[in-house]
């Protein structure tokens, strides 16, 4: 495989292999912040952040310095939900989640510009060649890579629970964790952004040293103007800057 200078930017595919983003974290907590209304809350250690709904019905806690690696943590209170993710999960596919938390609280603005996904999470798997098996305790998916896997099982808390890891390697495994009542589509959400086959930007630096043989990884420099995704924080930012406009009233369904 080419290697690249620690700083070069590349693009990275799989996203499951592509490691955290940490350069992109705000993508996941900014648009709560500056588009929705969003509270938030720096705590002592020093990255700590803990943000607030308007309504205080969804807390999104993040802490970079957590033991077991659990860096988001997401938590809705009646129905009571949480997710968590830890810290090598792609910040895109945890930003894909955290920017649709507002719909889910019934605020609908840029609901046009931030697509929420609308199939099942098995439909969204198997649509991009990930292996589905039934088993007694429930179904599991698996990465045509075979690196990364999906239990859903109905009967536990963790209803919904990914796991990755390449070859037990340092710095490849992470997790993610969906409870009970947890809706679907914040799940599919979730799926959708994880399994998405086009590329994601990264520091070569930054890409898992265990990953590096596992996935493709391309100069960003040499890419053409469809590969590199632009996130939906990004339009949004973009067309709000463009146009002069700032954020509308908080509304309801």
């Amino acid at each position: 495989m080419t290697r690249f200078a620690p700083d070069e930017l590349v693009l990275v595919s799989p996203r499951h292999l592509a490691g955290a983003g940490v350069d992109k974290i705000r993508d996941a907590l900014g648009l709560l912040i500056n588009m929705f209304g969003w509270t938030a809350e720096k705590l002592p250690p020093a990255g700590h952040v803990l943000l607030n709904s308007p309504g205080g019905e969804m807390v999104l806690d993040f802490t970079p310095d957590r033991q077991d690696s659990v860096w988001w943590t997401i938590a809705h209170h009646e129905p009571l939900w949480h997710a968590e993710f830890t810290r090598q999960v792609p910040v895109e596919a945890i930003a894909a989640v955290t920017q649709t938390l507002p719909q889910v609280l019934g605020d609908d603005r840029y609901a046009d510009r931030i697509p929420f996904a609308n199939e099942y999470p098995a439909s969204i798997a198997k649509g991009r060649g990930w292996a589905i098996q039934s088993a007694a305790h429930g179904t599991t998916w698996t990465s045509p890579d075979g690196h990364c896997k999906v239990e859903h099982t109905a009967d536990t808390e963790h209803t919904w629970r990914f796991t990755h890891s390449v070859h037990d390697g340092f710095d490849t495994d992470w997790s993610a964790v969906f409870t009970v009542d947890t809706p679907t589509q914040v799940v599919a959400q979730f799926v959708t952004h994880l399994s998405d086959d086009r590329p994601v930007e990264r520091r070569f630096a930054d890409v898992p040293a265990a990953a590096l043989d596992a996935a493709v990884i391309t100069p960003v420099r040499n890419s053409g103007p469809s590969t590199h995704t632009l996130h939906p924080i990004e339009r949004l930012g973009h067309s709000l800057t463009s146009a002069g406009r700032s954020p509308g009233a908080h509304r309801r369904r």
